[in-house]
């Protein structure tokens, strides 16, 4: 007892704490993309990661390579997912609308393999890095927060309630949100389905551009990156209950929380097999999600 609460009670282990809440931050933003494509779109995005790997090199290029100011940079990365998006939806997606779930999972997943092998091809497999520092800054007489991770949360919470006000507050959000509810009937009313799937095809793809950039202030650029993070946020999105976006949000806590305080005690490679371990359990007891809509 002595040994655990030595840790608990540890100031590092705040620092953990905190610094789990600041990665659930990114996560929840990366959930938040993803859910809305497969609550309005109904196709789960399995080269989701592989869009913000994309963003990823985008911003490394146009602020490392070509010199431009890190928020210039950042808006070209955001909008050049953005689009990507769109062309992902145009070009694969629209031809497996209602198709099996089998059929639209091969089809991601072939896309996923495809971007990976693109990204080889043209940029190596070298680890590039942003080359940004923001060093940290002091919380407390003995607790320190990256302040990197700190801006990015920021960031994502911040684009989390714009998210939030545009669903809720404007024309276009009640839209999304009623074809999510109801596709069927909203197309009945004459609403134009194919312009609602583009838009949020763009909004999930600017989402991921810009969680590439919060990425790309704490993690090294390469083909791989996405198998990273990609299946954590599709799993938290399933434990969330898929197209529930206040569910993604609360289980993206839940699971950066999971992987830190198991790194803590291990290291993070254990903290992440934690966090599987959980969302196994968590299957076996509600296999629609721990915040899933009763029907």
């Amino acid at each position: 007892m002595e040994f655990l609460s030595e840790y608990v009670f540890s100031v590092f282990f705040v620092e953990t704490l905190i610094n789990g809440l600041l990665y659930g931050g990114v996560l929840a933003l990366l959930s938040l993309g993803l859910n809305l494509i497969f609550g309005v779109i109904d196709v789960v995005w399995i080269c989701y990661a592989e869009l913000v790997m994309l963003g990823m090199y985008t911003i490394y290029f146009m602020h490392v390579v070509y010199g431009l100011p890190l928020i210039p940079a950042a808006l070209i990365a955001v909008l050049v997912v953005a689009v990507l998006g769109v062309v992902l939806h145009k070009v694969v997606i629209n031809h497996v609308l209602g198709k099996a779930p089998i059929n639209q999972l091969l089809a991601t997943g072939g896309v996923l393999f495809f971007l990976q092998s693109i990204a080889t091809l043209f940029f190596g497999v070298e680890f590039l890095s942003l080359g940004v520092s923001l060093g940290s800054f002091q919380l407390s007489e003995d607790i320190y927060m990256s302040t990197s991770q700190f801006v990015a949360f920021l960031v994502a919470a911040g684009a989390v309630v714009a998210m939030y006000l545009f669903l809720s507050r404007s024309y276009m959000g009640a839209a999304i949100r009623a074809i999510s509810q109801d596709r069927d009937i909203m197309i009945l009313m004459g609403v134009d389905a194919n312009r609602l799937y583009g838009i949020t095809s763009a909004i999930g793809g600017g989402l991921a551009g810009l969680a590439a950039c919060l990425l790309s202030l704490q993690f090294d650029v390469h083909p791989f990156v996405g198998i990273s993070f990609g299946p954590i946020v599709f799993m938290i999105c399933v434990m969330g209950g898929l197209g529930n976006m206040v569910g993604g949000f609360l289980a993206a806590f839940v699971f950066a929380e999971l992987i830190a305080i198991g790194g803590y005690f291990a290291d993070l490679e254990w903290g992440t097999v934690l966090a599987f371990c959980v969302f196994v359990i968590t299957m076996f007891i509600r296999p629609e999600g721990l915040f899933a809509r009763k029907s």
